[in-house]
């Protein structure tokens, strides 16, 4: 599978040749992905700044039309599309067909339903005497979305459908034009979305894709002068690098970036859903997801109980092949990612925390693949490495503390503030806390995601709120209209 770069509606050889797409579970290529030049992106960059002239004025319903074809697409492709996302990401096949192939394609549909939320918002009359700025009366007002304009969108390599989805289709239900550049690692599937967007009807230059190795690629993708927003999922390193580009011409900014979700799990906790909950940072993605909650705060009346229950939750968890049914735990990305996790469970023996279960190199098949064994790492303090960095993988830190006050304030000791957690058998005491933690979102007694709330990061977790209405309010600027009533 040779893919070419989509660029104004056509499909463009790359000035750099091609790179390889590596299967994470085989370590086998899968397909050959372009490397734009960063001219091929200023080139995407036009096309899509061309294109918004004339995308910015259909109707709502003209795009909510597209937009659904395009979810009909992706769901008529469905097998085809999880074998594909499976084949490049390592993901478990009901990971990869629930979470992302079909999660990408209801985020098409949802805004698809967006396109005709209302835009405009009436404003109470009012009455001003008379000023420098105009004669006295009464004055009437409405506030109306308009599209930002043309949106690169830099997506994550944990999924490659949903998280391009849920920048893509937003965006262009609010009548905006994209510059779409995927992670490496994983850009096929981002092709698939195009070639779906293609077929359901998508005006040239309206959706443009380039990918690459290159950081001057992205870097492209950011400043080039047509480009009016950016909208981020990553690294906060890499976020404050795009901080910094934007900064300079002022440009819109929505970035979603690293997270070390905090779990409070209190003296009165149900223990059994908070294992469930806590065990799903190993078996979601191999833990590569920044929602995670990866730093266990465990108050000392049920600290050792949890920490047993923790592990005999791991003991049932298969780490394999992830197109074997049973298997729990697929790789990481690649290998350099998995000698990172591997670096981090050895940082956090030196640093003096306890490897419970863990901490060793998977045997699986015939020793390819990039494997992680799913680790816990108990007593641990806050000021450890393992506890501050974000290390994407599955590994668990647990942290002790006495009450309520000290659990919120090491929950609120991080660089990080995306999701935390809250267990506790009193949902008052429950809220109580959630109300204190300076993150974007709180789940009390849940790691569940209801999919209209508002989701960003505190702090170096991000900028900006979107999912559901949302991301139409972060992809498209408010304009204020008066009149004399």
């Amino acid at each position: 599978m040779t893919q070419r770069l989509f660029i104004g509606g056509e499909w463009v050889e790359p000035d750099g040749g091609h790179y390889e797409v590596v299967n994470p579970a085989t370590e086998e290529v899968v397909g050959l992905a372009p490397e734009a030049s960063t001219d091929q992106v200023y080139e995407a960059a036009d096309a899509a700044r061309a294109a918004f002239a004339t995308w910015s004025r259909t109707t709502p319903e003209e795009r909510a039309a597209i937009l659904d074809r395009a979810a009909d697409l992706m769901a008529r492709d469905a097998e085809v599309n999880t074998a594909l996302a499976q084949a490049e990401t390592g993901a478990t096949t009901g990971t990869a067909r629930g979470m992302q192939v079909a999660v990408g394609a209801a985020r098409f549909r949802r805004y698809a339903r967006g396109a005709l939320e209302p835009v405009e918002q009436a404003l109470p009359p009012q009455i001003n005497e008379a000023g420098p700025m105009g004669k006295a009366g009464v004055f009437g007002a409405v506030a109306v979305r308009r599209p930002v304009g043309v949106v690169t969108c830099i997506t994550s390599y944990n999924n490659p459908w949903a998280n391009p989805a849920g920048k893509i289709a937003p965006a262009l239900a609010m009548g905006n034009t994209v510059v779409v550049k995927p992670a490496p690692q994983d850009p096929l599937s981002v092709f698939a979305m195009a070639r779906a967007l293609e077929e359901a009807g998508v005006p040239a230059g309206v959706v443009n894709v380039v990918t690459g190795t290159s950081t001057a690629v992205g870097e492209a993708a950011v400043d080039s002068p047509a480009v009016d927003m950016v909208s981020f999922t990553g690294s906060t390193a890499v976020g404050q690098r795009i901080g910094e580009v934007c900064g300079r011409e002022l440009k819109r900014q929505l970035m979603e970036l690293g997270g070390k979700g905090a779990a409070l799990v209190l003296d009165d906790a149900d223990l059994d859903s908070a294992v469930m909950g806590i065990g799903t940072t190993f078996s979601f993605y191999s833990g590569q997801i920044c929602t995670a909650p990866t730093r266990v705060l465990a108050q000392r009346g049920i600290y050792e109980r949890l920490i047993e229950k923790l592990t005999g939750y791991l003991a049932f968890m298969k780490v394999g092949d992830p197109t074997e049914r049973g298997t729990v735990v697929g790789p990481v990305i690649s290998a350099a990612h998995r000698d990172r996790v591997e670096a981090y469970v050895e940082l956090g023996r030196k640093e003096g925390a306890r490897v419970v279960a863990g901490g060793e190199r998977p045997s699986v098949g015939d020793g390819r693949g990039f494997y992680v064994a799913p680790t816990l790492l108990a007593d641990c303090t806050n000021d450890m490495r393992v506890v501050r960095e974000e290390i994407f993988g599955p590994v668990v830190v647990v942290v002790p503390f006495d009450d309520e006050e000290e659990g919120v304030a090491l929950a609120n000791d991080s660089d990080y503030g995306l999701l935390d957690y809250v267990w506790s058998g009193d949902v008052a005491r429950a809220f109580r806390i959630a109300s204190r933690l300076r993150a974007g979102g709180v789940g009390v007694n849940t790691v569940g995601r209801n999919m209209e709330a508002p989701f960003g990061g505190f702090k170096k977790s991000g900028v900006g709120r979107d999912v559901g209405s949302y991301a139409l309010h972060a992809y498209s600027e408010t304009q204020a209209v008066v009149w004399p009533g």
